[in-house]
């Protein structure tokens, strides 16, 4: 009997323990994912392995769980809140040792720098299978850029590191991560359910909505994901006489939140921008808008854009990261150059002006939404990652 059929026999009868390590204290795009994951393996199907995946997470100075501690726990899933004082508090570290030899994993997964830092200082890798995953960086400050040099020491002990498109795993590769340790796994999308009617109608009486066009913006309010040249590009359609009877509508929150409020005012525009903050359901926003901008910096597999087209919302992108292997410019969506407030001010008035393109876009970007990027194929391509890292991990 070979010994890929008796992991297999073995996977079927006992469920595959994984525990992951993630900071986060909101549901963003990566927690979403590991959640819906976490949620789908354990049950296992079609002859896939079940998977009991817990979590474990910091949580500096409050008493209350966190959104996200609170969306794991309401999902099933077993959360470790470790306590820290301050970003990159190595005090943390005897109790993640702790908590992992007690839970006894068959697989350790990690999802951010501090993490990965932290297998790597402990040795854990030298134990069990350790999957490292990329999600492409954020940059605040010269804090956050020093702290993710870590990674090109920490990434380089994973057994497997798996990001979100082709052109992060060609960074890593620079960074010195071996290719055969490298794989790609896009993000992936539920079909989106509409909420009720009634629910729609509160938001948009709740943003003083009336029959205005909105151009929507979803994400954090940082720096990489470019918001400041969104600004500008309503501002240009503006001083054209274009967009006069249109919105923008940012949701998120972030470092860039209150620089943003003060550029919409210097760019003469603050009476169109509504500022909605932070949304735990963002799906009343998606069926409000007319259509979504992404003006990032820097994108690996955007949820937002994922979620926009399942939603049948058409998409203006920038060619950054992942973007350009999940639109294709004119059939999809709108690709255009990043860094360059001209041209997504024309991929928006294009898409203001042209009903006919709109919908062309959006009924083509919904079907290759939920036939590519679906949960199931998320799922059976993590599953074989886990069933290869159990076949070929020695202790």
């Amino acid at each position: 009997m070979s010994d890929q059929f008796v992991l297999s026999a073995m996977m079927r009868t006992h469920p595959v323990r994984v525990l992951a390590l993630m900071e986060a204290s909101v549901v963003t795009g990566p927690a979403k994912n590991l959640i819906e994951f976490a949620s789908r393996a354990a049950q296992g199907t079609n002859g896939t392995p079940a998977v009991e995946l817990a979590v474990i997470t910091y949580q500096r100075g409050a008493s209350t769980p966190c959104e996200f501690v609170t969306a794991v726990r309401k999902a099933g899933i077993q959360a470790f809140v470790l306590d820290e004082r301050r970003p990159f508090d190595f005090k943390p570290m005897k109790a993640l040792r702790e908590v992992v030899i007690a839970f006894r994993p068959d697989i350790v997964q990690s999802h951010n720098v501090k993490s990965h830092l932290f297998m790597r200082l402990l040795g854990l890798y030298r134990d069990y299978p350790w999957i490292a995953f990329n999600h492409g960086y954020t940059t605040r400050d010269l804090r956050d850029r020093f702290y993710n040099q870590f990674d090109r020491w920490s990434l380089r002990a994973a057994y497997r590191v798996v990001t979100v498109c082709r052109v992060f795993a060609r960074q890593l590769e620079r960074k010195g991560v071996a290719p055969e340790c490298l794989r790609v796994q896009h993000n992936s999308v539920r079909p989106f359910v509409s909420p009720g009617p009634d629910v729609i109608e509160q938001v948009r009486e709740r943003l003083r909505l009336g029959s205005e066009q909105v151009v929507l913006a979803v994400g954090r309010l940082s720096r990489e994901k470019g918001h400041a040249d969104l600004l500008r590009a309503m501002a240009l359609l503006r001083q054209k006489g274009t967009a006069r009877n249109c919105r923008t509508l940012i949701v998120g929150d972030g470092p860039e939140r209150q620089s943003l409020i003060r550029l919409s005012g210097q760019l003469g525009i603050s009476d169109a921008v509504i500022f909605a903050g932070h949304q735990s359901d963002v799906r009343p926003f998606y069926a409000l808008a007319t259509l979504l901008a992404l003006p990032s910096h820097s994108e690996g597999s955007p949820n937002v854009a994922l979620e926009a087209m399942a939603a049948g919302v058409p998409v203006v992108a920038t060619a950054v990261g992942g973007v350009v292997e999940i639109l294709e410019d004119g059939r999809t969506g709108l690709v255009v150059a990043a860094h360059d407030a001209r041209a997504m001010s024309g991929g928006v008035k294009r898409l203001l002006e042209d009903e006919n393109l709109r919908t062309r876009l959006a009924s083509a970007a919904r079907e290759h939404a939920t036939t590519v990027y679906t949960p199931e194929a998320q799922y059976r391509g993590l599953i074989e990652i886990y069933e290869e890292a159990l076949r070929s991990f020695r202790r």
